[in-house]
C-alpha cells in the first residue's frame, strides 16, 4: 500500500549503488576530476566572471544537482590577508570561550573533539567590520551561492577547529532534514526529501592547509542522488557503504569547497599531533526558506556599512565587492514584514534591507543616514 513518504524500511543498498553507478553531468571548466569531484581554479573563475558567469553557475548547479554533488575550487579567497586576520580573530573568540566555561556543542561529533564558533558571520562582522567586508566581499563566493540558491541568498558561518586527535564524525546529511531523527524525517512527505536540498547550500573555506593526515571532510560523490538518503544514512548498512568508499581531498589555506547538503558526508579523523584544523563551515540558505541562525542582520548591516562607504570612496573596492558583501551581511529578502506598516509600493513587495544598503552606497549616503534609514525600516518590518 502507498504511503505519504519514505521510511528507512525503503532504503535498500543495491538502489543505493545503482544510483551512484549511474553518469553526471560533465564539469567542463574544472582543471580536474580528482577522486570523482571537479576541482576549479579560482584564478580562472575570477578572470571568466565578467563574461561567463551564467554558463559557470549553470554548470556548478548541474553538477551539485544530478552530479558529484560538490565542487572544489582553489583559491577562492584571493585576500590571504584577511582570511589570516580572520583567523585570528576566530581564535581569539575560541579562547574567550574556554575562558568562560563555555564549550559549543557540535551535531554530528563527540564533545570536546572540536571548537565550535556559532553565528561567527554576526560575531565576525561586529567585531572586525572592515576584515569582514574584506573576506565576504568575494564575488566568485557569491557567484556559487547564486548558482545553487538563486538571488537574496543568506549567509550564516559557524567556525570549526577540529583539534589533534578529534574522531571522525558519523556519515550524515545537512540541514535542514539532515538535523532530524529519523521518525521526524519520515513524517515528512517524499517531494519535500527532494525540495529539502535546494533550500541550502554547505561550504567550507580552509583556514589551514588541510593534508589528508588532518582530516578534512569525507565525502560520497553522487550519494545526494538517492531520494531516502536523509533515512539512509543512519542506517548501519549505508554508514559501512561509506566507509569502505567515501573520498577525501586534502585543501590549502583559501581553498573551499561546496556541496549540496543531502550528500553523504563526515568531518575526517585530525590524526596530527598539532594541528587545529580550521575551516569556516558557510551554510547558505535560500531567500524563500529558515536559515539556521538568528543574525540581527541590522546591526551586522551598521557595522559594515561605514566601511563599504570609505572602501568604495577611497577607490579600495569596486562595486562588485562591495554588492557581494551587502549580500553576506544583509537581509536579502522582503518578506516576512509586517503589510500594515512596510506596504508595497513601487511592486509586488516592499524594498528588502539589502536594496536599502546598495541604494545607500551607490548614492553615498554617510552613515548617519543610512543607519537611520535602515533603523526606520527594521521598525516598520516588526509585526
Amino acid at each position: 500500500m502507498p504511503h505519504f513518504g519514505w521510511r528507512a524500511a525503503d532504503c535498500r543498498l543495491e538502489d543505493f549503488m545503482a544510483v551512484l553507478a549511474q553518469p553526471g553531468p560533465a564539469a567542463e571548466r574544472a582543471v580536474r576530476v580528482s577522486q570523482g569531484v571537479p576541482v576549479y581554479d579560482g584564478d580562472a573563475l575570477r578572470a571568466a566572471l565578467a563574461h561567463d558567469r551564467e554558463a559557470l553557475m549553470a554548470e556548478w548547479a548541474a553538477v551539485l544537482m544530478h552530479g558529484a554533488g560538490i565542487v572544489v575550487i582553489e583559491r577562492l579567497v584571493d585576500d590571504l590577508a584577511a582570511l589570516d586576520a580572520a583567523s585570528a580573530l576566530f581564535r581569539a573568540l575560541i579562547a574567550e570561550q574556554h575562558a568562560a566555561g563555555a564549550a559549543a556543542a557540535d551535531h554530528f561529533a563527540a564533545a570536546g573533539a572540536n571548537d565550535r564558533i556559532w553565528n561567527a558571520l554576526q560575531k565576525h562582522g561586529l567585531r572586525d567590520p572592515e576584515g569582514f567586508v574584506r573576506y565576504y566581499g568575494n564575488p566568485l563566493l557569491a557567484a556559487v551561492c547564486e548558482a545553487w540558491l538563486g538571488p537574496g541568498w543568506q549567509m550564516t558561518a559557524q567556525v570549526n577547529v577540529v583539534n589533534p586527535g578529534g574522531a571522525a564524525q558519523s556519515p550524515h546529511r545537512d540541514y535542514h532534514l539532515g538535523f532530524m531523527t529519523a521518525a521526524q524525517a519520515e513524517a515528512f512527505p517524499a517531494h519535500v526529501h527532494a525540495l529539502s536540498p535546494a533550500l541550502t547550500l554547505q561550504g567550507a573555506v580552509a583556514h589551514v592547509d588541510m593534508p589528508v593526515e588532518t582530516g578534512p571532510t569525507l565525502y560520497l560523490p553522487g550519494s545526494q542522488r538517492y531520494a531516502p538518503g536523509y533515512l539512509a544514512c543512519g542506517l548501519p548498512a549505508f554508514r559501512d557503504y561509506f566507509d569502505a568508499h567515501h573520498v577525501q581531498l586534502p585543501l590549502r589555506r583559501g581553498d573551499a569547497v561546496f556541496f549540496n547538503p543531502a550528500l553523504l558526508h563526515a568531518a575526517g579523523h585530525n590524526r596530527t599531533p598539532d594541528v587545529r584544523r580550521m575551516a569556516n563551515l558557510l551554510q547558505v540558505s535560500s531567500a524563500m526558506g529558515r536559515a539556521m541562525e538568528s543574525v540581527d542582520r541590522t546591526s551586522l548591516s551598521l557595522a559594515v556599512y561605514p566601511v563599504l562607504h570609505r572602501l568604495l570612496a577611497d577607490g579600495r573596492f569596486d562595486a562588485v565587492r562591495a554588492d557581494a558583501a551587502v549580500a553576506a551581511c544583509a537581509e536579502g529578502y522582503a518578506f516576512p514584514t509586517n503589510l500594515d506598516t512596510d506596504p508595497p509600493r513601487d511592486g509586488l513587495a516592499p524594498p528588502a534591507p539589502a536594496a536599502l544598503m546598495r541604494r545607500a552606497l551607490a548614492e553615498g549616503w554617510d552613515a548617519a543616514r543610512f543607519g537611520a534609514a535602515l533603523q526606520a525600516q527594521a521598525a516598520r518590518r516588526r509585526t
